[in-house]
């Protein structure tokens, strides 16, 4: 026979159990409620030709084809090698550069003026603003049009000669970010994934402490740097996490944190010009999009797109992250609704498909 402490804990796991399972129903549930009632304006798709090039950001790249593809007539997809030889061959209306970084070909300027060249427009979306100014000032004068999701680099380039440049954000791509039910081994109270940047390495270095006896994942490169990294290695998941597998993390998480990498010369960066930050990063529309509770910084363009308190949670220090934690944890319903909250606001308004859509129209293309 148990014990009366083995029965207690067996009667306590069956009650946990049944509110975990209660809880993740009421997510589940209500979130289908809110896709059979979300109507997005819809538009004729643009009878434009479009030749994209990716960056080889997966969540990013297969969003945009797949807005592409709803949204206008014809769209094909080059490698950046390559890039010059599929507009002679496709002539399309314009080509459409992802980022323009890190693994683009040394001629990929070159390129991009012979497709001017051939009278085809091009369009390139900065989505690493304002932390690769070095190199993005260098690059934005080769094309006709610059969208970047930064709204504070418009006058950057502006300054450089460019006279067509718009603010584009970012968006989340449904078919990767999306609530769903997961296995227990995404389940956590707490979850970060992201590279250690510095001023994310100090955070979590400040809230190590507090993290002790809950159940927590940190995933990402170089967290070894942290001084308090012996507290919390037992929670790392070091190196890089597949984007199928960061979308399980954050529907399982109680909470996702989301911290913005600091914009200093020297911390990680190639922003020499110290080109201050005030807009979101896709992190904030894709942890929404899994309808997951999300604890950001604060960034000043931030109340544009998320009622704070209402559809998204901030925090201001490590300090206050903690108070913040501590409250979401103990409030599950409380949780929850501001979750579902930032999953509707998302679904309506943060799509690509709405992202491209501007695009077109800023580039003349519908």
């Amino acid at each position: 026979m148990r014990s009366a402490a083995s029965r207690k804990n067996h009667l306590r796991g069956r009650e946990d159990g049944y509110a975990k399972g209660w809880l993740d129903g009421w997510r589940l549930g209500i979130c289908g409620g809110i896709d059979a009632t979300v109507r997005q304006e819809t538009f004729p798709p643009s009878r434009a030709r479009i030749l994209y090039v990716p960056q080889g950001f997966e969540a990013i790249d297969q969003g945009v084809i797949a807005a592409l593809r709803s949204e206008t007539s014809e769209v094909r997809v080059s490698p950046a090698t390559e890039m010059r030889l599929q507009a002679e061959q496709f002539r399309p209306d314009a080509v459409l550069v992802m980022n323009g970084l890190h693994v683009f070909p040394p001629d990929h300027l070159e390129q991009i003026d012979a497709i001017r060249a051939m009278g085809i427009p091009a369009m390139i979306w900065f989505v690493d603003d304002p932390y690769v100014t070095d190199l993005t000032v260098k690059i934005a004068p080769h094309y006709d049009y610059v969208f970047t999701h930064e709204r504070s680099c418009l006058p950057l380039y502006r300054s450089c000669g460019c006279m067509q440049v718009h603010h584009l954000p970012l968006a989340s791509h449904p078919d990767y970010f999306k609530p769903m039910a997961v296995p227990p081994e995404y389940r956590t109270d707490i979850c970060f994934i992201g590279m250690a940047f510095w001023n994310r390495v100090e955070l979590f270095d400040a809230i190590a402490p507090f993290l002790q006896g809950k159940k927590v994942l940190i995933g990402g490169k170089l967290w070894e740097r942290m001084t308090n990294y012996s507290l919390v290695s037992h929670f790392v998941n070091d190196g890089w996490i597949e984007v199928p597998e960061t979308a399980k993390y954050y529907n399982g998480a109680k909470i996702v944190i989301n911290l913005h990498r600091t914009t200093e010369a020297g911390k990680d960066n190639l922003n020499g010009i110290n080109w201050q930050a005030e807009s979101i990063n896709p992190r904030t529309f894709e942890m929404a999009a899994c309808a997951s509770l999300q604890l950001t910084d604060v960034r000043q363009e931030l109340p544009e797109y998320y009622a704070i308190g209402s559809e998204i949670a901030v925090f201001r220090d490590a300090n206050d992250l903690v108070k913040q934690l501590e409250h979401y944890l103990s409030r599950d319903e409380e949780r929850q609704w501001v979750a579902a909250r930032g999953y509707r606001r998302t679904r309506r308004d943060h799509t690509f498909n709405n992202r491209i859509r501007r695009l077109l129209q800023s580039a003349g293309l519908v």
